[in-house]
């Protein structure tokens, strides 16, 4: 990231920091009885979790905002002061929250206490100079939250707000918002009917209705291609296999938090599995191997299950049950650049196929007390492909696997969000933890590169993000009803059967509205279900063998033969226009 950049990032944090500190300031005021916690910066906002019995209305959400105008006209300076433990401690005796926080601070690390007014909190720092640098603020909401996000621990209640530099930049993000609510994947899944989730079968656990895995099948359709055309072999592995798989793959030792509770049969402990990648070095390990088969390339789309507790599921997007397009390859190391390369080029297929056309490329890399020395050929290999390909990228230092370096693919959808989509990762480790080899030219045993890829990230969070992308209207191509054909009368109804019947004979993917209801009504209707195209067939379309088109978001109305209609669906659904 450009210094610039940085720098803008840094100071929109301490900003926003700040405004966590006045949140909790009004709270202290507002609300003697509220304990505060913890309030850190976060993407867009802020938030700060409180203990309190009571849960905060919106109307006390009113006057804590007004408070907060109150507290940044008043324009407190931002003041620090090194303390010792004992009088962090000794400060906030009545919080055992911060108590805890000053406690578990290690030794030799400075504790620093922050005061606003008549505010002091503890806090490692941050902030911008005064409160009255916080020109725009909104709080937005209010959720619950376990104290350090353990269940077994008190419920607090999360204050959530977001802070601007200018009024004009939060009434953008505001804007943002409102539409963002209105393409909430979670309320268009219910109204489009394209999928659920149960009760009765548990929270995190998807049900794909018709509609929704008619779209899931294009978009797995469209990914089989891609792997299929760069040389990748489909692979299927099992749902639950031995414990021992995960404590070989280190999975059990760093990822144990997030895989479900173990099964005992016949003395065996088994797992659900939470990642594809041992299932596929087992199947490479199955046989010997030579120079002349590399790069091997496995891909599955594999379903895996991860334990995520209740309070952070979310929709599509957050689930305990998904499926990957999930791909592993097995190279020689002077390959890894150019797998890389080909890997890119197929993430960027996929992105601009779908209607995303902004990009930001991540590298992350291993936290220094893990690096090893394969972790530089590895990055090496990396920017060296990013190069290659004119692609500029961002450091997150620290933020790799525990096995290697990754690149994370993010997009902005068409309201300007981000979301995290493809990740590729190079792994040196797995392949010497399940001792992998080749037979190289040289006549010696080598061990390969492993590069795991998952461009698309699951089909569940993809789908979500391309429902709340398209607000549920998707592009022709990737719709479940591409068209509806709705005669005015009965009288018209054998007709408009026949022209649903020529255009499904062609492989589109259309209904006819059988029901009773006036024209107005069907139109009305199948234009809220985000139906691309509505043929609308009277006396005179049944008299001239005709349709009369309505194209979703285009007023105009035409009417033409339906065989000339399905040669321009044909056009149109083959160029992918979003």
């Amino acid at each position: 990231m450009p210094d610039n950049d940085q720098a803008h990032e840094a100071a929109l944090a301490a900003l926003r920091h700040t405004a966590a500190h006045v949140l909790a300031y009004a709270v202290q005021d507002c609300f003697p009885d509220a304990k505060p916690t913890i309030g850190p910066a976060i993407e867009n906002g802020f938030y700060y979790d409180f203990d309190r019995a009571t849960p905060f209305t919106p109307e006390d959400i009113e006057r804590l905002e007004a408070r907060m105008r109150e507290i940044v006209t008043a324009d407190y300076p931002m003041t620090g002061e090194r303390v010792t433990r004992e009088q962090a401690i000794a400060r906030f005796k009545g919080n055992p929250y911060k108590v805890e926080l000053a406690e578990a601070i290690p030794e030799g690390e400075p504790i620093t206490l922050y005061t606003i007014g008549a505010f002091t909190d503890l806090c490692r720092g941050g902030h911008a100079e005064s409160t009255g640098d916080l020109r725009a603020l909104k709080l937005t909401s209010v959720a619950g939250a376990y104290w350090r996000g353990d269940e077994k621990n008190a419920m607090l209640q999360r204050i959530y707000g977001t802070a601007w530099p200018t009024q004009e930049q939060l009434d953008a993000y505001l804007a943002q918002m409102e539409e963002a609510q209105k393409r909430d994947h979670r309320k268009l899944g219910v109204e489009l009917d394209l999928f659920s989730i149960e009760e009765d079968a548990g929270g995190g656990l998807i049900f794909w209705h018709p509609k929704g895995a008619t779209v899931r099948g294009i978009v797995e359709q469209f990914i089989r291609d891609g792997l299929r055309e760069r040389g990748y072999q489909p692979v299927v592995t099992p749902h639950i296999v031995s414990e021992r798989l995960y404590a070989i793959s280190g999975h059990l030792e760093n990822y144990a938090q997030n895989m479900f509770g173990s099964l005992e049969v016949e003395e065996q402990r088994f797992r659900l599995k939470p990642m594809n990648c041992p299932g596929h070095i087992l199947i490479y390990r199955d046989k010997p191997r030579s120079y002349r088969e590399l790069p091997i390339r496995y891909s599955e789309f594999g379903t895996v299950y991860r334990y995520e507790r209740s309070g952070v599921l979310h929709g599509l997007t957050r689930v305990r049950g998904f499926t990957q397009d999930d791909a592993h390859l097995f190279c020689m190391p002077d390959q890894l650049q150019s797998e890389f390369e080909q890997t890119l080029d197929e993430a960027l297929r996929l992105m601009d196929a779908f209607g995303f056309h902004e990009f930001q490329y991540v590298l992350s890399t291993r936290e220094a007390k893990d690096r090893v020395e394969t972790d530089e050929i590895a990055e090496n290999a990396i920017r060296a492909a990013l190069a290659s390909k004119g692609v500029a990228y961002d450091i997150d230092d620290g933020g790799g696997a525990f096995y290697g370096p990754k690149l994370d693919i993010n997009v902005r959808d068409a309201i300007g969000r981000k979301w995290q989509l493809g990740t590729v990762q190079v792994d040196f480790v797995l392949p010497q933890r399940f001792d992998l080899q080749y037979r190289g030219s040289d006549g010696n045993e080598h061990v390969p590169v492993m590069i795991h890829r998952a461009l698309a990230g699951s089909m569940e969070r993809f789908f979500g993000i391309l429902i709340e992308h398209y607000g549920g209207a998707f592009p022709t191509w990737l719709a479940p009803i591409q068209a509806v054909v709705a005669p005015i009368s009965e009288h018209q109804l054998d007709y408009a059967r026949s022209v649903a019947r020529s255009l499904h004979e062609r492989g589109y993917r259309v209904q006819v509205d059988e029901s009773n209801e006036k024209i107005g009504y069907k139109i009305r209707h199948w234009r809220t279900q985000r139906v691309p195209y509505i043929l609308v067939v009277g006396k005179q379309e049944f008299a001239d063998g005709t349709v009369n088109v309505n194209q979703r978001g285009v007023e105009a109305k035409r009417s033409i033969t339906p065989q000339a209609f399905a040669e321009e669906l044909r056009l149109e659904i083959e160029a992918r226009r979003s």
